[in-house]
Parts: C-alpha cells; sequence; structure tokens
C-alpha cells in the first residue's frame, strides 16, 4: 500500500477549502457548520446552546497529528491525555477518559482506551471525512459517560446521499522531520445509480520523535537528584534531545457498500485497523520484587510496547417517513471486536487485553405542536477479557439500556426552547466481584434568543448522571502506564453533576464572534488519589514496588469556559483573502476538601491567520497556554509555553492540477523549538510535545 500512495501523495488546505469550490466571482461568506451528533434534524452550530464545532476533511488533514486527541488538542476548550505519539484521548473542559464519549459514526468505539492513557483510541482523523464536537450538555442524549461531550468521527463510508460526482476522493501524503516519519492516505467514492461504493486505506510510520532539550522536566530532574544523591564517580543517567521507544506504526483499511433512493438509504461498512507503537516512560522491570545478584550486570529496562488491532462492522439505515408526526427514523449497529497485546520486550507477550461487543443505536424524528425532536434508544453489550501480570483490572461483562428524548422550538420571534431526557440502567458483570447495577438519569431544559441584528443568546441547566467505570470499580494491581498501583471500590456510588451553561454569539457574513461560560457541580466526583492498600499485613503506600492509589469520591466544582473569534476579510492587506480565527479557553476544577482535581489544563490562547492570492497561501499560528500551578495530589506544577506554526502552500488545482483543494504544503510546527508539556497527561514530566517539525506533504483531490 505504501508505494501506491507514495505515487500520489497529498495534503489540504483547511481553512478557505470550501471557498474554493464557489464561483471566483461570487464573495465568500463565513457559514455555520452543520451538526449531525445532536439528537434530532441536523442543526447548524449556531443553533445550540452549548459549543459545537465540526472539522470537515481539508480541516482534519491540516491539524493532522499522531492520535485523534493531538488532532482535536488546538480547538477552543479541547485539550490532549498526550503518552507520546501512540495514544491520547481528548480533554474536554478538563474532562477526560470515561467523562468524553468518542463515538465512530454515532457508535462508541468500542475499546479500552478509556482505560488507560497508553491504550490508543481506535477512532482516528487520518481517514475521516468529518470530526463533530459537542461540548457539554449537547450530549446528554449520550449519558453520563458523555458528561464532558462528545467527539463524533465520522469515516463517511456509508453514504447517507449520493455524490455529486460518479467518482471523487482525495489522497494525502507527508513527511515529517521530527519523527523521520510518513503519513498515507487515499480515500475514494464511486457511484452507479443508487449504489455507491467508498474505500479508505492509510498507513503512518513514525520513529522516535525529537525534542528540544532533556527529556525529563527540570522539576523532576531536581526531585530524583535531591532523593537520590550522586555517589562519587556517579552519574545520573539522562535523556537529551529524543524520546526513546516512541515510534508509531498503524494501518487502516475500510469499505462501504450503499443503496441511496429517494426515500432513504441502507449500507454496510467495513474497517480494519493494526497499530504497533513503544510506550516510552514505561519500564516493566521497575516492579519486580527480585533484589539484583552482586556481581551481576545491571538489569536492561525492557522497552514495552503494543500491538493491537480491531476489527469492525457498521451497519447503519434511514427512512424518510415525512408523515405530519413522524418525519424520519434511523438505526446504527456496531460489531467490534479489538485485542492489544502489551508487550516487555522483543518476543515477550505480557498482558492482554481483548473486548468485543454490540451497539445499536435508534432515532425517530418528529414534530408534534410546532416542537421538532427525536426519540430513541440505545443499547449496549461488551466483554472485556485481560490476562497478564499487569491486568490491572479483572474480566467484566457490560450491558446498558437506555432511552432518550430530545424535543426544541422556535417562534418567529426568535425565541426558542429546548430540553431532553435520557433513563439508562448499566450493568457490570466482574468475574471475581461480582455484579454492579446503577439506574441512570439525565435531563437538560434550555431557552434562547435570536435577534435580527445576529446576536444569539441562551442558557441551560442540566443534570447528568454517571455510573463508575471497570476501572474505577474493579482495578486492583500494578498499572505501569501511570506508575501506579491501582486500587478500585465496588462501593463508589454513581456520579452526578448539575450543570450551568451560557452563550452569546454574534455573527454576519463576515466575522462571527462568541463565548460560553459554564460551572458543574459533581456529587461524588470520581478520582484517583494516594492512599493505601492492605494485603494481610496491614496498611501500605506502596505496592509491588510502585506507590498505591486508589479511586475515592468527593464533591467537585468545575468552572470555565471559551471565547472564540472568526473573520474573514476578501482583498485585504497585501490584496490577500484572509482569514483570522482565535480562541481563549479555561477551567477552574476544585474538590470540596480544598484540594485540586488532576490534571486539568491551563488558561490557554490559540490564533492563527491565513492569506491567500489565489496561487499562493501563508499563515501563522500561535498556542500560548499558561503555568499549571492547580495540581492534584503527588503531581508537580507545569511550565506554560509558547508555540509559533507557520505553513506555506501551493494551490495546484490554480495551474489545472486535481480539483479544488489540490496542494503542495510545507508546515513548520513548534517553529522556535519550545519545550512543552501538557498538564493534563500522566507523563508530563517524562514526556514532552515534540521538538521543531518540517511536514511536507501533497494532497490531491479528484
Amino acid at each position: 500500500m505504501k508505494r501506491v500512495l507514495m505515487a500520489t501523495a497529498v495534503s489540504t488546505q483547511a481553512l478557505l477549502g470550501a471557498a474554493h469550490a464557489q464561483d471566483a466571482d461570487a464573495p465568500r461568506r463565513l457559514a455555520p457548520v452543520m451538526i449531525t451528533s445532536a439528537p434530532g434534524p441536523d442543526r447548524a452550530s449556531d443553533e445550540l446552546i452549548g459549543n459545537a464545532t465540526a472539522l470537515e476533511r481539508a480541516d482534519i488533514v491540516r491539524d493532522l497529528a499522531s492520535t485523534l486527541g493531538d488532532t482535536l488538542a488546538g480547538e477552543p476548550g479541547i485539550a490532549s491525555t498526550f503518552f507520546g505519539q501512540g495514544a491520547s484521548r481528548p480533554v474536554l473542559r478538563g474532562l477526560g477518559a470515561e467523562r468524553v464519549q468518542v463515538l465512530t459514526n454515532g457508535i462508541g468505539v468500542i475499546d479500552v482506551s478509556a482505560a488507560s492513557p497508553d491504550h490508543q483510541v481506535t477512532a482516528d482523523g487520518i481517514d475521516a471525512d468529518k470530526i463533530e464536537i459537542l461540548r457539554g450538555p449537547a450530549a446528554l442524549a449520550y449519558g453520563g459517560q458523555a458528561i464532558g461531550g462528545v467527539v463524533n468521527v465520522i469515516d463517511g463510508l456509508i453514504a447517507e446521499s449520493l455524490p455529486e460526482a460518479a467518482a471523487s476522493g482525495d489522497l494525502l501524503g507527508a513527511y515529517n522531520s521530527v519523527n523521520d516519519g510518513t503519513e498515507l492516505a487515499g480515500r475514494a467514492k464511486f457511484a452507479t445509480g443508487p449504489i455507491v461504493f467508498a474505500v479508505t486505506a492509510s498507513q503512518r510510520d513514525f520513529s522516535n520523535y525529537d525534542v528540544p532539550g532533556f527529556v525529563e522536566s527540570a522539576r523532576l530532574r531536581a526531585l530524583e537528584e535531591a532523593e537520590e544523591p550522586e555517589g562519587p564517580g556517579e552519574e545520573h543517567e539522562e535523556s537529551i534531545g529524543q524520546v526513546e521507544n516512541s515510534y508509531l506504526n498503524t494501518e487502516t483499511y475500510g469499505a462501504g457498500l450503499s443503496w441511496v433512493g429517494d426515500q432513504g438509504f441502507a449500507g454496510i461498512a467495513i474497517r480494519s485497523q493494526e497499530a504497533t507503537y513503544g510506550l516510552p516512560g514505561h519500564a516493566h522491570h521497575a516492579h519486580e520484587e527480585e533484589a539484583p545478584v552482586p556481581g551481576d550486570p545491571p538489569a536492561e529496562e525492557e522497552l514495552a510496547f503494543i500491538a493491537l488491532e480491531q476489527m469492525r462492522y457498521d451497519l447503519r439505515a434511514g427512512l424518510n417517513l415525512d408523515g405530519n408526526i413522524l418525519k424520519r427514523v434511523t438505526g446504527s449497529v456496531a460489531l467490534a471486536d479489538y485485542s492489544h497485546t502489551e508487550f516487555e520486550g522483543p518476543g515477550e507477550p505480557g498482558t492482554l487485553f481483548e473486548t468485543s461487543g454490540v451497539e445499536a443505536r435508534a432515532e425517530v424524528d418528529h414534530e408534534i405542536a410546532g416542537f421538532q425532536g427525536a426519540f430513541g434508544f440505545q443499547v449496549l453489550d461488551k466483554e472485556l477479557f485481560t490476562e497478564g501480570d499487569e491486568a490491572f483490572i479483572t474480566p467484566t461483562d457490560t450491558q446498558s439500556v437506555a432511552l432518550f428524548l430530545y424535543e426544541a422550538r422556535e417562534w418567529d420571534s426568535g425565541f426558542g426552547v429546548e430540553g431532553g431526557l435520557r433513563a439508562e440502567r448499566l450493568r457490570h458483570d466482574n468475574s471475581v466481584a461480582g455484579e454492579a447495577e446503577f439506574d441512570l438519569f439525565g435531563a437538560s431544559a434550555g431557552l434562547h434568543q435570536h435577534t435580527e441584528s445576529g446576536y444569539f443568546m441562551g442558557a441551560q441547566l442540566s443534570y447528568t448522571e454517571r455510573a463508575p467505570n471497570e476501572s474505577e470499580l474493579f482495578a486492583f494491581g500494578p498499572h505501569l502506564a501511570t506508575s501506579q498501583f491501582e486500587v478500585g471500590d465496588t462501593g463508589l456510588d454513581k456520579e452526578r453533576g448539575l450543570n450551568l451553561e451560557a452563550t452569546l454569539r454574534w455573527r454576519n457574513d463576515w466575522l462571527t464572534i462568541g463565548a460560553n461560560v459554564f460551572t458543574t457541580n459533581f456529587s461524588d466526583f470520581i478520582f484517583l488519589t494516594p492512599g493505601s492498600v492492605d494485603e494481610g499485613d496491614g496498611p501500605v503506600d506502596e505496592a509491588d514496588g510502585l506507590p498505591v492509589f486508589v479511586f475515592a469520591q468527593d464533591d467537585a466544582t468545575f468552572t470555565g469556559g471559551e471565547i472564540y473569534g472568526e473573520a474573514l476579510f476578501e482583498d485585504g492587506l497585501l490584496g490577500a483573502t484572509w482569514s483570522v480565527k482565535g480562541g481563549l479557553d479555561f477551567v477552574n476544577a476544585e474538590l470540596d476538601n480544598n484540594r485540586n482535581v488532576p490534571f486539568v489544563p491551563p488558561l490557554r490562547l490559540t490564533a492563527e491567520a491565513d492569506a491567500e492570492w489565489g496561487l499562493f497561501e501563508l499563515g501563522a499560528g500561535l498556542e500560548w497556554a499558561g503555568d499549571q500551578d492547580d495540581t492534584g495530589a503527588g503531581q508537580l506544577p507545569t511550565d506554560g509555553y509558547t508555540l509559533f506554526n507557520l505553513r506555506g502552500a501551493l494551490n495546484l488545482s490554480e495551474l489545472g492540477i486535481g480539483a479544488d483543494g489540490t496542494q503542495a504544503f510545507v508546515e513548520v510546527r513548534n517553529a522556535t523549538d519550545e519545550e512543552a508539556r501538557l498538564s493534563t497527561s500522566v507523563l508530563k514530566d517524562l514526556l514532552p510535545l515534540p521538538g521543531r517539525n518540517v511536514r511536507a506533504g501533497l494532497r490531491l483531490n479528484f
């Protein structure tokens, strides 16, 4: 596949890609994106009280990183759990893992990425058609596991409408200097009559990545030197310039076959994903209890890595009813088999994680007395199997059944109301601890006002309940990804959150600005904290050579918001069409015991400016993050950083090569080679972000 894709390698332009499709003489206009993940009929992002955004294919390719979390990390209110190049999940408004629901085509990813930060999420942007992000209460219909929000990766393998051309697609190829890495991807759709056939393929081949200086943070190095002073002739071993064992290799293949008629559609898709990636900072020998034998050479650190694979099948269908009350019904089913093996060295399998399951969701769009909305149900049945020395979670089966309802109405005056309900029963059946069952409820209500002058004002109140997941209930054992001995608690209660969010936006043809502010009061918020365990000889705060961390509950308060804006200037400075956007996001999270919630992002500012002259494009970006001194127990503070990015592109479509969006491009990410660490990463003091990276490539649209 690599040779085939290399022959027609590609890339993209994000912000102005849609404008190229317009007539050259037509003025360009900013327009809200359509959101399909919210229940009911598709709605423009400007119609939702919560902050909703979407990245189209061009945006995804431009921001593409090695993982989903890192690809989205530049969006307002979104951070990343960054575990090197191999694994990261998005963090929305300071909430991550089990509180952010990652979906593929509206259905859960059915993997184990929420169980540990070193587990890769099986949804990826490299072959995605669109990624939608719902922050806060807009995600109510997906349950308590989405209390932070929803990230829906839409791969486009099942067509819901006929494409405009009989054959279309894009090819991507890029080289990255920071890791001597290549990205290759291809997507195509072919239509004949009502039949649509879609295929995707992608590959990454990344070596260890470079960093500006020391791999360990200055604070951690100072702490280690203070705790273990060097003896005569001894030197503290320090890594400089490159993160060892941070490589990544991925391959994905997908195909979909759809029938699209005047009144509906039906399709089936299959997607295969394989990945092998190193686990930096992940030393398996560190927890062994055997003492070294005098005279023997020191044990070498084993370079751990993960090899994973998933096979996923999706079925989706929709029917336009066009009745007075019932308008449309859609249904989706996903079946997946996932497994990954954590190797302690070449050919030495250590721990196995397997999960298989089926998830189904159905929605019926309707209109009653002027209210438009949807009701539906969702079911999940999955099995988690683990074995090995580091299987810190014992095998668990999970089943859930949920019903939901969502309604919205807007009057001619511009005043509107919306609200929803969701009820769910969830049951965990653990092979050791037995059953844990939870009845969960969620509700939301909001109102908004449009004005003729372009303002949108709204407020929404929501209540959500979340059940503890498998790790929080049943964990017991060494978790090397976090360098902790984790202990779950089968007595944990469900987590309850009361959220209040307000928004103010203003839009015209060339400018949009907005702000969302929120506060969420949690009852029985679940978190990891230093503790002790009794294995028969009394309580100890260290087990298997690792500090003991226990899952505990306390009330917590999250307060924050996002301020964002975007502007488009035609025939602006230097005769270019300028696109400018920026955002500011912040969140503060405190427990009732006056301690801080761990792994919360700092105050952050992002800004981008792009200029286009038809054939040429130039752009620059800035990301500034403040210090994070409000750390959780056992955490070191995190210094702030400033990252600069540069970009240039040649629009080959202007020269008659390919369709609109065909480009050759060069980017310089982290142009000043700044040392940057994310406070949301469990490895922040062992793993800085990549240093200066020159990314060059081609994107061909056809």
